[in-house]
């Protein structure tokens, strides 16, 4: 018997360690005209702790109608990963800080990812900013 109580009491530990409310963390995505825009506002981002990680991504082509023109411009990706409950401060401070007239900022939830991953980001961006 004392040897199913702790294998209970190290599956009650590993579930709870381990468990993650869908829709907790977000991904948002932000499109920027190139690479010293893109590390200017990963650097703020992470520095604010609106987000625990900033992927810089290159190489992308985006065709849109923009002012009743049909426009195709170079550009790169921002691919974020924050608490949910930081997507509208995130927002906030790309608009203020982007060079675009309207600044891409779209986001969605995360359902499910790999525990320790999402506990880290929830970890990173609920320490206090450093000044």
């Amino acid at each position: 018997m004392p040897f199913l109580t702790g294998l209970i009491r190290a599956g009650i530990r590993t579930m709870s360690s381990n468990t993650y409310i869908a829709g907790t963390h977000s991904m948002a995505f932000v499109t920027v005209p190139n690479v010293d825009v893109a590390r200017k506002l990963a650097h703020g981002i992470i520095q604010n702790r609106l987000a625990a990680c900033v992927n810089i991504i290159p190489g992308l082509t985006s065709v849109y109608e923009w002012k009743g023109k049909v426009e195709e411009d170079s550009e790169l990706l921002l691919m974020i990963k924050t608490a949910t409950d930081k997507v509208a401060d995130l927002s906030k401070f790309v608009r203020e800080n982007h060079p675009y007239e309207c600044a891409e900022v779209i986001s969605s939830k995360i359902d499910d990812g790999n525990p320790p991953y999402l506990k880290w980001i929830g970890d990173t961006v609920s320490k206090p900013v450093q000044k």
